[in-house]
């Protein structure tokens, strides 16, 4: 990892990425133009993890080219957080392992149907995706702005939406 600009120094990212429970922003090169997903993550120091189905079509993407943007910031203020580059690849050899420690990471018992769902959808084909070469940039507003309790963020969930649940 290396730290490109921004008020953190890489132990202050290193933290931010193991400890913030949130999905990263992963953007690649699609045919169509850039491509965005939100995908659960897991840092080990050096690289990010993530597990995504074999015939997601991210992969295919990344497969014709490993360059790739992160973020990793909460949606809420204070804005805060890192985003950068990387290279990423397919580790189909560690989708099942990946998966298990990313449902640990983010699921507790209550989504337990959850992890069995995706557990289910994973005996199909899960790939790794390992994220190396980061080169990182944080921002951090905490010092000039504050939480904003008063007002709502996000829409409450409506049956026409799904649920949201």
């Amino acid at each position: 990892m290396q730290r490109v600009s921004g008020p953190w120094d890489e132990a202050t990212i290193a933290d931010w990425l193991v400890r913030a429970r949130i999905p990263v922003r992963l953007a690649v090169l699609a045919p169509r133009g850039p491509l965005v997903v939100s995908l659960w993550y897991r840092f080990d120091g050096r690289s990010l993890w993530c597990a995504t189905r074999s015939n997601a079509d991210i992969v295919d993407h990344i497969r014709s080219d490993h360059r790739v943007g992160i973020e990793v910031a909460g949606d809420l203020p204070p804005y805060r957080g890192v985003r950068g580059t990387g290279r990423a690849s397919i580790v189909a050899e560690h989708g099942a392992e990946e998966l298990e420690r990313l449902l640990e990471r983010y699921l507790d018992e209550v989504n337990e149907p959850l992890a069995r769902w995706l557990r289910r959808q994973a005996a199909e084909g899960e790939v790794a995706l390992r994220i190396d070469e980061l080169r990182l940039t944080s921002w951090d507003f905490s010092a000039r702005m504050h939480p904003q309790e008063s007002q709502t963020v996000l829409p409450a969930p409506t049956a026409a939406s799904g649920g949201y649940a």
